[in-house]
């Protein structure tokens, strides 16, 4: 322990990884919340556990491999109490249907495992763990105000909160974390401050997502449990579907641009009718809803705040999760990104001393910098979407149309691709000799 206290806004999943990382360097550590939060994990607790603050969690939420190894790296054993309770478990790539660009990508165990949950569960699950660390504690109910600083301006020395019906009150600490997703005002407290603000980087998308519970039987999936279908320039929509713990699934589609589904059932499912390929739409037919109307979330677009070329920023402070980036959620990103964050940020209070927040931002580009590309170059290729439209730009897209066919049938390539969408190779990786040479052909490759 070099620390005494810190302060994490929001109890999240960014806050909450980041509350226990920050355990291993901080005697104490103060979650605050909006929402009225409790440490209780079990079936009857999260049933209708969706929090005000996470009005995605009704929704379909995925944990690439490279945020499972995360979080069973802080809660050693997760993935086996969560299988044990009733979280179905398969492999990433074998049990695991994924559908890029109008093609089922070949599946084979590659021996990582995959979970597949409701996100109140996950977050219930995590809740409770950290919870239980000794020198945790939480203050649900609160709004964060902003951030005290002292005379000088030059290192933020506590948060600014109020608890419903209480008056406001300064929580000092010696490092105050921004966790509070995409709603963060950090860059106005930086510019109260006196600091310039971060410069911003948006992608419109103007997603929805609209999910409905359904009672499926599993082996409808045929092994499977999860089935993902991502948009493809023909046809810009998608849908997945995802079993989760209590024998139930849900079911979301998802579209761009104003393209979205209908909450009513017969809407609903005709819309699914029109997915890129049928495996969701024949589940919605096979299986009994457990609820009248889908329900919607809408995203935007992504949002990235480059606070790693802030030359300046106060001691003390720092954000991390959805604070500083926003992923389209259709990837899946968020949850893993922000848990390797955390460990970064970890790795930075190990160095001892005081912590150096331009360097932790730099030291988490690269972290954000991968999913970001994929998330922004993904949605760039659909048609209407204000992206880039450079030669480099298509002839990315022409490669991953030849990519994606081939991952058809290639298990060598499906699973340098699904390396990559968990977040554990580069998107450099696809460009491999041994990988290009099997997208292209011998012969192709060499006039490239």
């Amino acid at each position: 322990m070099t620390h005494r206290h810190a302060v994490v806004l929001g109890g999240s999943m960014a806050g909450l990884l980041t509350a226990r990382v920050l355990t291993e360097h901080f005697e104490r550590v103060t979650i605050v919340e909006r929402d009225e939060v409790e440490g209780d994990w079990s079936a009857e607790s999260v049933e209708h556990a969706v929090r005000r603050g996470v009005p995605q969690g009704r929704h379909a939420h995925g944990l690439l491999a490279a945020g499972l190894n995360v979080v069973e790296g802080l809660f050693p054993g997760a993935a086996r109490e969560l299988a044990a309770a009733g979280v179905p478990v398969g492999d990433v790539l074998g049990n695991v249907r994924f559908c890029a660009n109008g093609y089922r990508l070949k599946q084979a165990p590659i021996g990582m495992e995959a979970l597949s949950f409701s996100r109140p569960y996950l977050e219930a699950y995590v809740r409770a763990k950290v919870f239980a660390r000794p020198g945790v504690t939480v203050r649900g109910g609160t709004d964060v105000v902003g951030v005290e600083a002292d005379a000088a301006r030059t290192r933020v020395t506590g948060a600014r909160i109020q608890s419903r019906g209480g008056d406001p009150e300064v929580l000092g600490a010696d490092l105050v974390v921004d966790a509070t997703g995409r709603g963060s005002r950090a860059p106005r407290w930086l510019a109260e401050l006196g600091y310039q603000r971060p410069q911003e980087e948006r992608l419109h998308v103007d997603l929805a997502y609209v999910s409905r519970r359904y009672r499926v039987d599993p082996a409808l999936l045929d092994g499977d449990i999860a089935i993902i279908i991502g948009p493809s320039a023909a046809a810009p929509r998608g849908g997945a579907v995802m079993l989760q713990e209590g024998g139930r699934a849900v079911i979301t589609l998802f579209g761009i641009l104003g393209d979205h589904a209908p909450l009513d059932d017969a809407g609903y499912r005709a819309y699914a009718k029109r997915l890129p390929l049928p495996y969701v739409s024949d589940i919605i037919e096979a299986s009994e809803p457990l609820e009248d109307e889908a329900v919607k979330f809408r995203y935007p677009g992504s949002t990235r705040y480059r606070y790693d070329r802030l030359r300046r920023f106060p001691l003390g402070f720092v954000v991390l999760g959805d604070a500083m980036c926003s992923f389209n959620p259709m990837y899946g990103q968020g949850m893993s990104v922000a848990g390797v964050e955390a460990l970064k940020l970890g790795e930075s209070l190990a160095r001892g001393g005081e912590l150096d927040a331009p360097r932790f931002f730099r030291a988490v580009r690269p972290v954000v910098d991968i999913p970001w590309q994929i998330a922004t170059g993904g949605d760039a290729a659909l048609p209407g979407v204000d992206g880039p439209r450079d030669a480099r730009t298509r002839m990315v897209n022409r490669y991953l149309d030849r990519l994606y066919a081939t991952a058809a049938h290639d298990e060598v390539v499906s699973l340098a691709f699904s390396r990559v969408t968990n977040l554990l190779d580069p998107p450099t990786a696809l460009l491999r000799p041994g990988i290009a040479r099997r997208v292209l052909g011998r012969r192709r490759l060499a006039t490239v």
